[in-house]
């Protein structure tokens, strides 16, 4: 990074024990919280001791449980030297991101480029996995993002999306997900096109208002170059010049599936995401999420990322919840195998 952390003391007689020194008063109230909230959450979620004396920071525990500290507070401290706002959400993304640092020395999770500009905000990864994400967006034209709820495989998409959208490099971004309640047969449902598929498509809308004005937002979807529309409005078109999105991709049918990602056109990237674990087709029915990955395993060009509970985002105790459902399916399972769909999902 550039030469804004802060200066490093460590005491080599007591391991466990570091001193950091800051730069700028001003940013201190910032970067320790209000009533000093984000110090108290570092020290309950890590077990440490934080003791600010001046511009001075003293951290002590466990040797680990220190590193981890004083490396996201380092990378906090980065963070609004630049400019940047943090909250409890950065607070906890960066122990995320701290610890997987520390574990993995080769990864680079702070880096500028490790995120998406915006109309509203930047955003940038909050866990390993999400930064795996990133750079698979970045370097294929295909990317399957895979996992439980609240890890921000859509979220990301969309940013990825809007982040080329807004530096030209394509003409016009696509999502769409399956309506699976409907069977894709939207007729009966009252209404027009968008009041019938809206229910289905929402978590797109709340994402787009989050990264754009409403009336950028509203003349971008009027012009045509942002689309948002359930899977059987692709069928026979060819999608080139674009950043195409297929959310719940778990509840696509073999036959969706291989229709989507052959609308794949010239110019365009496609990020695929869903969770295999949740698969709201009926009984006996074909996941088209877990055939498209056991039919394109190895092939290249094609980037497979797969989110853990670690990645969660959301609530802490969405992590909780999503760690319980799967050592339940473990202990069902007795620790058998992964299944194809897992199998195909691990990272290349």
């Amino acid at each position: 990074m550039s030469g804004t952390a802060p200066d490093i003391a460590v005491d080599p007689a007591a391991a466990g024990r570091t001193q950091l020194e800051f730069d700028d008063n001003l940013l201190l109230p910032l970067l320790y919280g209000e009533r000093d909230q984000h110090l108290d959450r570092i020290e309950r979620h890590l077990g440490v001791s934080l003791v600010s004396r001046g511009n001075r920071l003293a951290i002590a525990g466990p040797a680990s449980a220190t590193e981890v500290a004083r490396l996201a507070l380092s990378r906090l401290y980065e963070r609004l030297k630049r400019g940047q706002e943090i909250d409890v959400a950065a607070v906890d993304a960066a122990m995320r991101l701290a610890q997987a640092e520390i574990e993995d020395k080769s990864l680079s999770l702070w880096r500028d480029d490790a995120g998406f500009r915006t109309r509203k905000r930047r955003i940038a990864p909050r866990s390993a996995g999400q930064a795996a994400y990133v750079k698979a967006m970045r370097e294929n034209e295909l990317v399957f993002g895979l996992g439980p709820a609240g890890t921000g495989k859509t979220y990301l998409a969309v940013a990825a999306a809007i982040d080329l959208l807004m530096a030209g490099r394509v003409e016009r971004v696509i999502l769409s997900r399956p309506a699976v309640e409907a069977g894709e047969r939207l007729g009966f449902l009252p209404g027009d096109l968008r009041e019938k598929v809206d229910p289905y498509l929402r978590p797109i809308f709340d994402a787009l208002n989050d990264m754009m004005p409403a009336d950028q937002l509203a003349k971008r979807l009027g012009s045509g170059e942002l689309e948002v529309a359930p899977i059987a409005f692709m069928r026979g078109r060819t999608l080139s010049h674009a950043f195409v999105i297929l959310d719940e991709a778990q509840n696509t049918t073999p036959v969706q599936m291989k229709m989507f990602l052959t609308r794949l056109g010239e110019g365009s990237r496609m990020v695929v995401t869903g969770d295999p674990t949740q698969v709201d087709l009926p009984p006996g029915a074909r996941s088209g999420l877990a055939d498209a990955l056991e039919a394109l395993r190895g092939v290249e060009s094609i980037g497979i990322v797969r989110f853990t509970e670690k990645d969660v985002v959301r609530h802490p105790l969405v992590a909780r919840i999503v760690g319980a459902y799967e050592a339940r399916d473990r202990a069902a399972r007795g620790d058998e195998a992964l299944p194809a769909e897992a199998a195909a999902g691990q990272p290349r």
